[in-house]
């Protein structure tokens, strides 16, 4: 039976709920909003499968890639449309293309992130870019499992942990199943991003509705210098900018960046070092501008590391480069480390409203003076590290 006694040993991904033979899990959040399994007992048959099928008791090993490659999708509006390079795009098209599924996050009517599929190119635009709160899996790997026992060609996406949660739900090998996770910082929490939501929207839930348009990694004014975006429906055939904030400033992007609200298991994550068994890793080719310089226009690059054969990056319409992985991952650190919570994390969730949600981002994520030598200090080691990789 899985009992969550520390609740960093849960990384939320619903294996357990979706593998029990007696539906007795089922998923609650707690007072800081994330999800975690609670089983009624009476019902429980102690059958184990939902520890055997469990990413943090049963971590695998880390891994190496196979070959690591910068690439951009040939296609600038795909590209702008995306996190970084649109690699992800052009292998849905791909699957879809060739009669199968593809599944990923998109945003529900009430701005949630949660997982879906689609069967249709269309239905591709939901899933691209990022969406900084952690989603929820629902059903989807049972939805999965379906369509690979009738054959069909499936491409999942998801953070490392729920790759690893998938892999270990199917407990077996699919030909027609590939996996795509990404280099992810940590999850924030649903409540903390619908707090932000109705703050932003006047205090007045029922607002949310009005929004139209969600992007947490605008382009508009360069890759680097992304914004968060959001707007609003003004008339029947246009809308106007609600919120249009860049990472620097926006006070959720600090807070999560600042691992403010991130799910207790992002400081101890599982799946560090490529380990989830996904076939191949995408992220921001941070560091770009210094690798393949002739690869960087300030409009995204992908980082893509494949871990099996069934991804070949020439049969992708982009541009690429071969690189190597010893010199991406200082640019990349969260590849292979987790960063600790926010020293103030339970004192902010302690105090936090809806009212004063903004006042305690903006001063818990402050930076004094003493954070500025440190950070400083700690770039210049990480450059002299990798300075002696090289040699």
């Amino acid at each position: 039976m899985i009992q969550i006694l520390d609740k960093k040993a849960c990384c939320g991904c619903n294996a357990c709920v979706q593998i029990c033979p007696q539906q007795c899990i089922e998923m609650t959040a707690d007072e800081q909003g994330f999800l975690y399994p609670k089983v009624q007992q009476e019902a429980c048959i102690h059958c184990g499968l939902c520890e055997a099928v469990c990413p943090v008791i049963h971590p695998k090993p880390s891994r190496t890639p196979l070959g690591v490659y910068a690439a951009k999708c040939k296609k600038e509006r795909i590209r702008l449309q995306s996190s970084s390079g649109g690699i992800f795009t052009l292998l849905a098209e791909k699957t879809i293309q060739d009669g199968g599924v593809v599944f990923g996050v998109r945003f529900n009517q009430q701005w949630e992130a949660v997982h879906d599929y689609t069967e249709t190119i269309e239905g591709l635009a939901a899933f691209r870019g990022s969406k900084y709160v952690q989603s929820r899996v629902g059903n989807s790997f049972q939805q999965a499992r379906s369509f690979l026992t009738e054959g069909r060609q499936v491409l999942f996406s998801g953070t490392p942990c729920q790759i690893a949660g998938l892999k270990n739900f199917l407990r077996k090998a699919y030909s027609n199943l590939c996996t795509v996770d990404i280099v992810c910082h940590g999850v924030p929490s649903p409540m903390i991003w619908k707090m932000y939501l109705t703050k932003i929207t006047a205090t007045e839930e029922k607002k949310m509705a009005a929004i139209t348009h969600i992007t947490f990694r605008d382009k508009s004014m360069g890759w680097r210098n992304y914004h968060l975006c959001m707007e609003k429906e003004k008339t029947a055939t246009a809308a106007e900018i609600l919120l249009n904030q860049p990472n620097s400033i926006n006070l959720y992007l600090k807070g999560f960046i600042q691992n403010l609200y991130l799910r207790p298991s992002c400081s101890s994550c599982p799946t560090r070092g490529l380990s989830s068994g996904s076939d191949l890793t995408i992220a921001d080719y941070w560091g770009i501008d210094k690798i393949a310089p002739q690869l960087d226009d300030d409009k995204g690059t992908s980082l893509v590391m494949l871990h099996t054969d069934k991804i070949k990056i020439e049969q992708l319409d982009a541009e690429w480069q071969k690189t190597d992985y010893s010199s991406c991952l200082p640019f990349n650190p969260a590849i292979v480390q987790s960063d600790a919570l926010h020293k103030k994390s339970e004192l902010f969730y302690r105090e936090v409203t809806t009212d004063n949600l903004l006042e305690l981002i903006e001063r818990y994520t402050k930076t004094t003076r003493s954070d500025k030598v440190i950070a400083q200090l700690k770039r210049k080691l990480k450059s002299l590290l990798h300075g002696k990789r090289k040699l």
